[in-house]
C-alpha cells in the first residue's frame, strides 16, 4: 500500500509576480527552483559585491523586487522575494 507523500512548502510551486517572472520566468515553480534561477541572473550579470560576497548590488530588474534598495543581503532577498510569490 503506498502512501502519500506530504510535499515540502520548498517545493510546492509558487507564481511569481511579473516583477520577478522578468527574472525566472511565468511558470510556477518551487522556491529552491526561484532561488537557483535568481543566484544565476545575479552571477550571470555581476550583481554581487565584490568585497562583500554576501551582498547583492541590484539592477533596474532586482530592484522592483527589493524594494528600490540599492543593496540587499543575501538572507534579507530571500523575505524580499517571498512577498513576490504566490
Amino acid at each position: 500500500m503506498a502512501t502519500k507523500q506530504k510535499v515540502s512548502k520548498f517545493m510546492q510551486p509558487m507564481k511569481p509576480s511579473k516583477e520577478l517572472a522578468a527574472i525566472v520566468g511565468e511558470n510556477s515553480i518551487p522556491r529552491t527552483e526561484v532561488t537557483k534561477r535568481l543566484w544565476a541572473y545575479i552571477k550571470k550579470h555581476g550583481l554581487q559585491d565584490t568585497k562583500n560576497k554576501r551582498n547583492i548590488n541590484p539592477d533596474i530588474n532586482l530592484e522592483k523586487i527589493f524594494g528600490g534598495k540599492k543593496a540587499v543581503n543575501m538572507f534579507e532577498m530571500t523575505k524580499l522575494v517571498n512577498k513576490h510569490l504566490s
